[in-house]
């Protein structure tokens, strides 16, 4: 099932936000399973979204958990439930900031090292066909790195928060407290520099076919 498939379509989207913001009132109000049940809407698009920006999966699965358990400890303290999505993701965004500051990775996207490269053969990925998928995606993520680099700060969360993360203009506001119009200009530049890099467009075609 592609990633299209698994959206909801337009006819059920007022009912996929009502029944979010009734799981939000009650786990805020201390039930588990109604969080569990945010979990399991919510842990792949997070998840997904911290891969993006660190391209490893143990360090992905770690940061996601902890965004998570972050949320569960703060989520009495959400005013406005129809935002959880939005709030998730901005915890997300500080995570993998912290991420980067304690490893001191040099931009948004890592070198990939040899230790992770250890990390996912000792997971069992240390066939053939895997070590050829790693040198692949290897490959495809110094092409992003350096395409993205191109970017300002600013301009890269914006953009890879709409078409990576799937977010909408009033939701990145929220997850990066900007002003709606801040927000539309950074993603305005970020399109017109990707308009002058017709091999940026084709990547994030192909990463996301």
């Amino acid at each position: 099932m592609t990633q299209q498939d698994q959206r909801p379509h337009k006819g059920r989207t007022r009912d996929t936000l009502s029944h979010m913001k009734s799981l939000v009132e009650r786990a805020g109000g201390g039930e588990g399973e109604a969080f569990d049940q945010l979990v399991d809407m919510f842990q792949g698009d997070i998840f997904r979204m911290v891969y993006y920006r660190t391209r490893s999966q143990m360090d992905a699965e770690d940061i996601t958990q902890d965004v998570f358990v972050q949320a569960y400890k703060n989520i009495s303290r959400l005013n406005s439930p129809e935002q959880f999505r939005s709030w998730l993701f901005s915890i997300a965004v500080n995570r993998v900031r912290d991420f980067h500051r304690k490893n001191k990775f040099r931009g948004l996207f890592g070198l990939y090292t040899e230790g992770e490269e250890e990390r996912e053969s000792s997971a069992g990925r240390n066939d053939d066909d895997d070590a050829l998928d790693t040198m692949t995606k290897k490959d495809f993520w110094k092409q992003v790195e350096g395409l993205l680099d191109k970017l300002s700060k600013m301009e890269r969360e914006v953009f890879m928060l709409r078409f990576m993360d799937d977010l909408g203009i009033k939701e990145i506001a929220g997850v990066l407290k900007k002003q709606e119009s801040t927000v539309k200009t950074h993603l305005y530049r970020a399109l017109e520099k990707f308009r002058r890099e017709p091999s940026m467009r084709q990547l994030l075609r192909e990463e996301r076919g």
